[in-house]
């Protein structure tokens, strides 16, 4: 093939004013004046001046992966997929389409949004998007973005390398479990020197590019020249404040009050925070003395769905934009011209040893605060306030974003692997290491799940639990509930334990707290889940119905249309449904064993009736949550003896979340023996063990009893 630089649509267009003569290359018809005039702003992006040189790496590169490593806002992730597609479509697109992954939804969305305008194309058609819940793409589509855990099961899939000529994996350092996945897929599958031309870019800031450098083995690097705008200067406080959300409220305040010029972005550590520093905000704004309109308060984290767009649009007035680290790589705002940054950020961290998540307030890595501050920058450039002491970034935070993959329940990374018959997850390449525990915590779990046969291979069952979009014991729990009659009931469980888990804040008033108690279920918070979800349904799925008992209504709509996804994959693969009974004594039970059939591994025991649950699988105390449904009730209510839960959290205080009672007999029955028998030495389990002596006693006398009922009408005949 020739090296000859590729030809893009704006090197041969006309002018503006002749735009009725030229013809995009893509969908055959003329151009739009706005694309010209996007046209403008992409050729003043910093990336513009590296495209001929990625081009020539794209096509002559040997080796097929190239690296590109730039800033925050030099427009890497908007114009890399636009020359890719460029460059597939001088090749007719024989090797598949151009598809890019993305740690976050909603940045796949966005970024979908507004390249589709740059292309001067229909969104969902040659350019479009795949994120949980939402397909749009069609047959014609040349260009797709995707979150890049859904592309990990779509490899997964598949023994090849998938249907895309050109893959760009995007921004890198963000170190998701997906992306470090796929890249060691990507190259386990170069060095086998798999048939094929498929060309692999990677997208990262220059952080981690070294790393990236030796993963892949010294490829072609294409660095994008720094934007010429200036840096900001950071300002320090000298203390980290007490209250982060009211410290950060005050100089956002301070900024409107001196009516400096531009947009403010802020950074605080969850989203819990944000919600309170937008609430603040909204209300101190609408009486600041300003001549203009009052600065509009948006929020921007994972939860915002579509409502994110809002970041984008031109309101007449100047946006303070709130969020956390959804927004330290993707999502970059030119208008943004002033940072307020908290230096910290909450995450979740699994540890494998208890099975338990740590939600964790840490510093942000130097990584992360360098690109807070460079959105900043410009003529002249902004202000970046630093609400922590310059000592405290430079001795507590690590240089780069923490790798989640060491930090994560691997259970599913684990059974996709196995999907794709890796026989041992750990000699995968990584680009860096899952711990060995985790790795054997994950195959011990899907071991227990009897996804794993005696070899170590995928049984049948674990080939079809892979299938599912699922935690491995959710979706353990939905196939049982084939056996028990309770399918119905349990999809709209695994859509809402999925996309919208109940009640995240505590109730405004007295009358929300009301209408929340009539949604609560006496059988515990799965059956609450299902009853809030049937509500929803017969509510119309109306907006103003969630608002007032404090539920999120994009939560609960992604949770309908996952419902129906999970519907059509067990119609395709022919599992037994079952028609609706929610409600009925049988149903009860048959739910509760379904429950148990997953989550076997998640029980807990009241050890001293007073809401002391110690959990089985360790000696760790939790209390149930401040949302759970026995927690609200009055007393004299007594918790429940023994309960199933679905999240074990240690923060402040640790709580179980989404508890429901189950009776001891079923965990029985149901968990495997090897199971109990290898749980660590408790009163539980000596009353666990009691139970299947007795239950053994009871059914050896069962088959006694009809054997000697089978000789004696013989003795009479």
């Amino acid at each position: 093939m020739t090296s000859q630089p590729l030809r893009l649509a704006e090197d041969y267009g006309p002018s503006p004013g002749e735009s009725e003569l030229a013809v995009n290359p893509f969908d055959g018809l003329p151009f739009s004046s706005r694309y010209y005039e996007l046209l403008k702003q992409r050729q003043a992006l910093p990336i513009w001046a590296a495209r001929f040189t990625f081009l020539e790496q794209l096509e002559s590169n040997p080796t097929g992966v190239v690296l590109v490593s730039g800033e925050p806002g030099s427009g890497k992730s908007t114009q890399i997929p636009q020359w890719c597609a460029e460059f597939a479509l001088a090749r007719g697109f024989q090797k598949g389409q151009v598809t890019v992954t993305q740690p976050y939804p909603l940045a796949a969305r966005s970024l979908a949004l507004r390249v589709a305008d740059e292309m001067d194309l229909t969104l969902g058609h040659e350019v479009g998007y795949s994120i949980p819940q939402e397909d749009c793409t069609g047959p014609n589509t040349l260009l797709r973005f995707c979150w890049d855990r859904l592309l990990l099961q779509e490899v997964a899939s598949t023994r090849g390398t998938g249907a895309w000529g050109v893959l760009v994996l995007d921004e890198a350092q963000e170190r998701s479990v997906a992306s470090d996945s796929l890249q060691g897929l990507l190259q386990d599958a170069r060095l086998e020197k798999l048939p094929g031309d498929l060309r692999v870019v990677v997208v990262t800031d220059p952080a981690l590019e070294p790393k990236l450098r030796a993963f892949w083995g010294n490829p072609p690097i294409v660095h994008i020249p720094r934007e010429p705008g200036e840096r900001p200067s950071p300002i320090y406080w000298d203390t980290i404040p007490p209250d982060r959300v009211e410290a950060a409220c005050q100089a956002v305040l301070e900024l409107c009050q001196k009516e400096a010029p531009g947009d403010v972005l802020v950074f605080l550590p969850s989203e819990e925070e944000i919600s309170l520093c937008c609430e603040s905000l909204s209300r101190e704004v609408e009486s600041l003395p300003l001549q203009g309109l009052p600065p509009r308060v948006l929020p921007l984290h994972p939860d915002c769905g579509q409502a994110v767009q809002a970041v984008y649009e031109d309101m007449g007035a100047r946006k303070v934009v709130v969020t956390h680290w959804l927004a330290d790589f993707s999502f970059s705002l030119p208008s943004i011209q002033h940072v307020i940054d908290s230096g910290l950020e909450l995450r979740s961290v699994y540890n494998p040893r208890i099975r338990a998540e740590f939600q964790v307030l840490r510093p942000i890595s130097k990584c992360q605060a360098e690109a807070r501050r460079l959105r900043a920058k410009g003529f002249p450039p902004g202000s970046c306030l630093c609400l922590y002491p310059k000592s405290f970034l430079e001795l507590e935070a690590p240089p780069l974003p923490q790798p989640r993959v060491c930090e994560e329940n691997l259970s599913s990374l684990v059974l996709l692997l196995k999907r794709r018959q890796i026989a041992e997850p750990g000699e995968c390449h990584f680009l860096d290491q899952p711990a060995p525990e985790a790795l054997m915590q994950a195959l011990e779990d899907l071991d227990y799940l009897a996804a794993l046969d005696d070899d170590g291979d995928l049984s049948d069952l674990g080939v079809i639990l892979s299938e599912f979009p699922l935690a491995p014991e959710l979706a353990k729990a939905l196939l049982a509930s084939c056996e028990f009659d309770c399918v119905d009931e349990m999809l709209t469980l695994a859509a809402m334990l999925t996309a919208a888990p109940g009640f995240t804040r505590p109730p405004l008033s007295a009358e929300e707290a009301a209408l929340r108690r009539a949604l609560e279920h006496t059988d515990g918070d799965h059956s609450s889940l299902i009853q809030v979800y049937e509500a929803f349904i017969q509510s119309g799925a109306d907006e103003a119905w969630c608002q007032a008992r404090g539920l999120n209504w994009a939560a609960l709509c992604q949770a309908h249309k996952l419902r129906g996804e999970l519907l059509e994959l067990m119609q395709r693969i022919e599992l037994p449904l079952s028609l609706p009974a929610f409600g009925s004594e049988q149903n009860r039970r048959d739910l509760q064993r379904a429950l148990v059939s997953g989550y076997f591994l998640k029980v807990a025991r009241d050890t001293d009736g007073t809401g002391n649950y110690l959990l089985l699988t360790h000696k760790h105390v939790a209390q149930l949550s401040s949302y759970c449904c026995y927690r609200s009730r009055r007393a004299p209510a007594r918790p429940p003896p023994w309960v199933l839960y679905h999240n074990f959290t240690i923060s402040k205080d640790n709580c179980l979340s989404i508890v429901s009672e189950i009776q001891p007999q079923m965990l029985v029955e149901l968990a495997p023996p090897y199971f109990l028998s290898n749980l660590p030495p408790s009163e539980s389990r000596d009353l666990l063990n009691q139970l299947r002596e007795g239950m053994a006693d009871s059914t050896a006398g069962s088959k006694s009893s009809s054997a000697q009922e089978f000789r004696d009408p013989c003795v009479l005949q």
